[in-house]
């Protein structure tokens, strides 16, 4: 079952949202209305990328394909968003959106396609505590150019099946241990891609597939898988 919708933004990056107290106390106290939001670069031509939220810079270095930020707390309600170019300042916005965040609710926010039709694509995270022995694992299809897939543990079962472009799993509990996983065409034997990854009891995991199957003139981004750490 797909847990994740679409919203109109690139991304959300790092912040700490502060309120002040009264005018006779200097300190300030954490807001504690927050969300928990990732956000991953997954476009494998785009540049580094600032963001704003609600006009202030929340950046301290430019995020650059594939990396992402771990999870950071912005207020929940309704937060303005822009993202400029790296360096651009916020005049220069390409992306200007109003986006609605659940209080207690864990997002993680892709940056997916091509740079010429970038778009989010956004999952709501299920951090819930594996089991004992187990892991929790999602695979999430960011590879412009690859066809629907099926990701199958080698020699063993097909933990995922026909997932396109721009799709996302939920988390499924595994066994904890090394998996010497196969990203292939949906329906075929055929492996395009052959990731080892370790579960560690108790870790959440997303692997996504990032970068061409076919790179551009110019673009090193083959196709390759990332894991994220998601506890």
């Amino acid at each position: 079952m797909k847990n994740w919708t679409k919203l109109l933004l690139l991304a959300i990056m790092p912040a700490l949202f502060f309120t002040s107290c009264d005018d006779d106390d200097d300190d300030l106290d954490l807001l504690e209305n927050t969300a928990q939001v990732m956000v991953i670069h997954a476009s494998p031509d785009a540049p580094a990328v600032d963001l704003y939220v609600d006009n202030q810079k929340v950046n301290p270095s430019a995020l650059n394909y594939p990396n992402n930020t771990g999870y950071l707390e912005l207020e929940a309600g309704t937060r303005n968003i822009k993202v400029t170019p790296a360096g651009a300042d916020v005049s220069s916005a390409v992306i200007n959106a109003d986006v609605d965040l659940d209080e207690d609710v864990a997002y993680s926010v892709f940056a997916a396609d091509v740079v010429s039709s970038i778009e989010p694509v956004v999952l709501v995270d299920n951090l819930a505590e594996p089991a004992t022995g187990k892991a929790h694992v999602r695979f999430v299809h960011l590879s412009p150019d690859a066809p629907t897939v099926d990701i199958a543990v080698q020699n063993g079962p097909v933990l995922f099946s026909d997932i396109e472009f721009k799709e996302g799993t939920a988390f499924m509990p595994v066994d904890a241990g090394t998996y010497n996983l196969e990203v292939r065409p949906a329906g075929s034997t055929s492996v395009v891609l052959s990731p080892t990854v370790n579960l560690v009891e108790g870790g959440i995991y997303t692997i996504f597939a990032k970068g061409f199957v076919t790179p551009p003139s110019g673009n090193s981004n083959a196709l390759g898988a990332e894991v994220i750490v998601n506890n």
